[in-house]
């Protein structure tokens, strides 16, 4: 099979469904939403006590935030 484009076979990556996007989950009526800017207050790291033990919260330099105890 020729085309005008001189393309002996069809193109396989034109003929593919591209992916949908997931859908974002919903959140519960009456959760709590705040901020990651309200919630670092322009530092980069914040610090969460939790039942006796730290996590840390860290935005990195490509603006992802990281959970780490």
């Amino acid at each position: 099979m020729s085309t005008s484009l001189g393309l002996t076979r069809p193109l396989l990556a034109l003929a593919r469904p591209r992916p949908q996007p997931q859908p974002v989950a919903a959140v519960p009526a009456g959760v709590r939403r705040i901020s990651s800017q309200q919630l670092l207050e322009g530092s980069r790291e914040l610090v969460i006590q939790h039942q006796g033990g730290e996590y840390h919260l860290r935005l990195t330099r490509n603006d992802k935030l990281i959970l780490t105890k």
